[in-house]
């Protein structure tokens, strides 16, 4: 009985489980940003993030789920063994065999017109399905009695294959024969068993409770814990919208998608896996004793010298030293033994047009991904470390568009619209019948991307110009004038035109640095091309995976700012 000692009567604890904090508040929040923005990098505008691939995503604690509602273990468990009590009861050898005598049976009695006969012959022999179905589209007719004998030959050899697949798949023990149907039944019974206990190891792996059919479980499992686990499941979905909204991720009806937020999280995240990797012996991230007369002060300082900028007085040190000096008291008279000065690093700027080649050949391997996974890295390391550093990024197809920071993830290699294998085209851009939409747009134009690098770079007060060139070989296209030549295989005219642009390059003080990615097409050829172009231009080649474009170009670009400033 209750009273005022123990009112409230038994309180049950819940250990491991807040059902208002959940997961526990000493864990770090999950990361959606990262597995949001690869879905970005990869599919651009075309397909929005469902809540379901966001929950693949999320790695929650294993910990937080044990104990509450049925055990995953349970549930495992009990799956296996309704598995295990399949196998032992049943064997698979007469229902193959009734199988094969069905479908053996529909090709008896098959009548086939007399042109026919020998196709099918073969194709019941072979027990092709493809070769069925040309008989029937042969067959013309589809209501002919031929055509509807072939629907009936088709199920059979299905059929037959559902069995034989079934045998092979699973290792039957038992002695009960099957029905062909039955037989069929079972299998997808068995394979919907497997999927459970693959979604049901992978939650208790990782939490990822999202990711299991509950209606799928439901025709196994209690009402109670599947009841349990789905609310849960709502719980955990629940939790994942709020940390979406937090990291930036916004909710529409078809998906998420990502907001400014998100992007510079990932960057940092980008960043921070990036430089992680580094040593202090080979990073310019570490600043080297670089003093003198420039805009950012140091904490160090020194004594005063004739000719130091007063805008770089420690007043506080300076005052100390006068009352050392003279004693408590005023007026305090500074002399110059007592003014000290900070120490300043010169901070002089430096500015890049980074090139990504978004030609139809980016497309294999994901090197596209790998482009504009480099420029999210580059833009976080600028703005985060060398905010009056200036980035331009260039689009590089058959034109060489601007591009903003907005759109990079956006961004998608071109679709190849001309499969010729020798492609001679010319188009005058001046002409205000044709556009730019009428233009094949999967070609690779270095010189018109040079070109507008250049104009950009013309512009900044600074003698610190590069360009960063990502492509992955010799250029398809060039303009002469207004006119736009399109040319595969690569022809010496694209090639001259675009050494005389880094030529113009050169004689600006602008660096052309060219990352080379790999190719299923890379020849000798288009190695030889980056070589000629560096040489022209007194730049560089880099030679890398394109999994590790990010590291190189960051690397390269801090390497590089360290050389500035010393």
């Amino acid at each position: 009985m209750a009273n005022r000692n123990n009112l409230g009567g038994i309180v049950h604890t819940y250990q491991r489980y807040d059902p208002k904090r959940f997961p526990s508040p000493t864990q770090p929040p999950p990361d959606l940003v990262s597995g949001a923005m690869e879905h970005m990098l990869a599919y651009g505008e075309y397909r929005e993030l469902t809540e379901e691939e966001l929950a693949r995503a999320v790695r929650i604690d294993p910990s937080q789920i044990q104990g509450l509602g049925p055990s995953l273990d349970h549930l495992i468990a009990m799956l296996e063994e309704r598995k295990r009590k399949i196998l032992e009861r049943y064997e698979t050898r007469k229902a193959q065999k009734k199988a094969g005598k069905a479908f053996r049976q529909a090709a008896s009695q098959a009548d086939p017109p007399k042109q026919l006969r020998e196709s099918l012959g073969k194709a019941v022999r072979q027990e092709q399905l493809r070769d069925l179905e040309r008989l029937w589209y042969r067959a013309g007719d589809d209501q002919s009695p031929f055509a509807r004998q072939l629907v009936h030959l088709i199920a059979a050899l299905g059929d037959k294959y559902e069995v034989d697949e079934l045998a092979a798949k699973y290792a039957f023990t038992g002695r009960e024969s099957m029905t062909v149907p039955q037989a069929i039944e079972i299998k997808e019974e068995l394979e919907k068993i497997d999927e459970l206990l693959e979604q049901l190891r992978e939650a208790a792996e990782n939490a990822q409770i999202g990711v299991i059919d509950m209606e799928a479980l439901a025709e196994f499992a209690e009402p109670g814990d599947v009841s349990n686990l789905s609310a849960l499941q709502q719980q955990v979905q629940d939790y994942l919208r709020e940390m979406a909204e937090q990291q930036g991720l916004q909710q529409t009806a078809d998906g998420y998608q990502l907001t400014p937020k998100a992007q510079r999280l990932f960057q940092g995240k980008l960043l921070q896996k990036l430089f992680s990797e580094l040593t202090a012996s080979r990073t310019g991230r570490h600043d080297g004793p670089i003093v003198g007369e420039g805009s950012v002060e140091m904490q160090r300082t020194r004594q005063y010298e004739y000719g130091d900028s007063v805008a770089n007085l420690d007043i506080t040190t300076s005052l100390t030293n006068a009352i050392l000096r003279e004693g408590p008291g005023l007026p305090i008279r500074l002399k110059q033994d007592d003014l000290e000065v900070h120490y300043t690093r010169n901070t002089p700027k430096a500015a890049t047009c980074v090139i990504m080649d978004m030609s139809g050949s980016m497309r294999y391997d994901g090197q596209y991904m790998n482009v504009k996974r480099m420029a999210l890295a580059l833009d976080g390391l600028i703005r985060s470390e060398y905010p009056g550093d200036f980035l331009q990024f260039i689009e590089m197809y058959s034109f060489a568009k601007p591009c903003r920071m907005g759109e990079i993830v956006k961004l998608m290699p071109k679709p190849v619209t001309v499969h010729d294998p020798w492609v001679r085209l010319r188009a005058d851009m001046s002409d205000p019948d044709i556009s730019e939409s009428m233009v094949p747009p999967h070609f690779t134009n270095i010189q018109h991307s040079l070109a507008t690098a250049r104009r950009f770079l013309a512009a900044q007060d600074t003698p610190n110009r590069q360009i960063v060139l990502i492509t992955d070989g010799l250029p398809t296209a060039h303009f002469e004038g207004s006119e736009l030549f399109l040319l595969y295989p690569p022809d010496p005219q694209t090639e001259q035109a675009t050494m005389r642009e880094g030529q113009l390059c050169k004689q600006e003080g602008i660096t052309i640095n060219m990352f080379l990615v790999p190719s299923w097409s890379q020849s000798e050829e288009d190695i030889r091309f980056a070589y000629r172009l560096a040489e022209t231009t007194t730049g560089r080649v880099f030679f890398t995976a394109g999994r590790d474009l990010d590291r190189y170009v960051v690397w390269d670009y801090v390497k590089r700012r360290r050389d500035i400033v010393s």
